[in-house]
């Protein structure tokens, strides 16, 4: 991706002497103004730097914290104002076309999933120039930090993240005499017949045992379990390979045959957190976000979590991070630097995580904080250490859309698992073609 240039236009004078003798004249008295001011009024103080900082949108108590951290940073860097602006809808096409017309943020949110294409267009500052020792780069969790690495170059620091855990009913387990969490994929289908509850008068299945999230966001690690990948070195989706089939084949299994297992529309909800917070399911795989909105939507709701259980004899779980990044544009590079190494340094980041909304990527703010012991985040915290980041090569929306629409179909039973996952793998690879040439 490129810059457009902009091109400056300059009208001639018609006399060349005149213009130098006006800009004599403008100059003298700008001379004689700043003088004055000079010698009447010192001035004390630099004019500030204003750092515009852009991020996507969260709850008000999100943006109430968020607030907070920055004037931390505002209160111990006098020089430096930061103007934070949230873009509410379609945020990477946003940011995406202020990058192309120079117009784009100091610094900004940047997903995971969306770094590898712009680590490549040449539109972020790499920051290793920057990163001194006092700043502790292996203090990051690397899975996170990997995310924003391209050619040995780092663009972006982790901000925070989630992983998936297993949210369990703890009233439906003791009503079905489960005393812990399932530890394997068989054990969880096992778990689920036992936890599917039928209504009396008509037979109608009242509650599931699982709650069923699609997204291949969700089925990544699934996919890894048995050795398949979602994309190869070159950035092609190669997920309808044989190995990859076998993880996926589990999910569609305990929806079909098992009939243990729903997913959000089935039961009229809009997550799988909101399912399992109405009781529609007994367990669901979520992440960190889900703890808070529990707590707040359902408080009545007893719940624990646990690792998710292995697949294949292997630990496994998703890795959602964000980092701020640099615009290689900016005029305020030094300033940028600060704020960033500020909201990801051990302060900031311990501020902006402390009320649980989101997990630190540094090692030691998670164990200052206790995340490491907390009954419903430890198993969060201990999957950081073999998740699958979620990052599927320069293309993402294509990989994901063809595969989200495809693996419905087979969820549904319009076709089978292996039919569903060519086609969306066909789709996905004419389409990163077209977008390569």
């Amino acid at each position: 991706m490129t810059v457009s240039p902009v091109y400056w236009s300059h009208e001639m004078k018609k006399s060349l002497f005149s213009f130098s003798i006006a800009l004599v004249a403008i100059a003298v008295t700008i001379i004689g103004c700043q003088n004055i001011f000079i010698n009447s009024t010192p001035q004390t103080n630099s004019e500030k730097v204003t750092v515009k900082l852009s991020g996507w949108g969260a709850s008000p108590t999100e943006q109430k914290l968020l607030k907070q951290v920055l004037q931390g940073f505002e209160t111990g860097n006098p020089g430096i104002k930061v103007k934070y602006e949230e873009i509410s809808d379609q945020y990477m096409d946003v940011i995406k076309t202020r990058l192309i017309g120079d117009a784009a943020p100091d610094v900004f949110y940047l997903d995971g999933l969306e770094a590898p294409f712009l680590m490549s267009q040449n539109v972020l500052e790499p920051l290793n120039g920057y990163i001194t020792p006092e700043f502790d780069l292996s203090d990051f969790q690397p899975v996170l930090l990997n995310s924003f690495k391209y050619n040995d170059r780092i663009y972006g620091l982790p901000k925070d993240y989630s992983t998936l855990a297993l949210f369990y009913n703890l009233k439906a387990f003791t009503e079905a005499g489960l005393e812990k969490p399932p530890a394997t994929w068989d054990e969880l289908r096992l778990y689920s017949r036992k936890l599917t509850t039928y209504d009396n008068k008509n037979n109608k299945i009242k509650r599931y045992g699982f709650g069923e999230t699609l997204e291949l966001a969700r089925q990544a690690y699934k996919i890894k379990a048995f050795d398949g990948r979602i994309v190869d070195k070159s950035g092609n989706a190669v997920f309808a390979s044989q190995s990859g089939l076998k993880g996926l084949q589990l999910v569609v299994d305990q929806y079909i045959r098992d009939r243990s297992s729903v997913q959000k529309t089935d039961v009229g909800t809009n997550s799988g957190s909101e399912m399992f917070g109405q009781g529609k399911v007994a367990m669901a795989i979520e992440g960190n976000w889900a703890i808070p909105y529990l707590q707040e939507t359902y408080p009545q709701l007893k719940f624990a979590t646990a690792e998710v259980p292995r697949i294949n004899g292997k630990a496994g779980t998703m890795a959602f991070t964000v980092a701020y990044v640099m615009n290689k544009q900016t005029k305020h590079k030094p300033e940028a630097w600060k704020l960033i190494s500020y909201l990801t340094g051990k302060e900031g980041m311990k501020k902006w995580t402390s009320k649980g909304f989101a997990l630190p990527s540094r090692k030691s703010v998670a164990q200052k904080l206790g995340y490491e012991q907390d009954p419903l985040r430890s198993a969060l915290v201990a999957g950081v250490n073999y998740a699958t980041p979620w990052e599927v090569g320069k293309y993402p929306a294509a990989i994901v859309n063809s595969f989200d629409n495809q693996f419905l179909s087979a969820m549904l039973g319009e076709q089978s698992l292996e039919q569903a996952m060519v086609r969306a793998q066909n789709t996905a690879n004419k389409q990163i073609q077209m977008m390569e040439y």
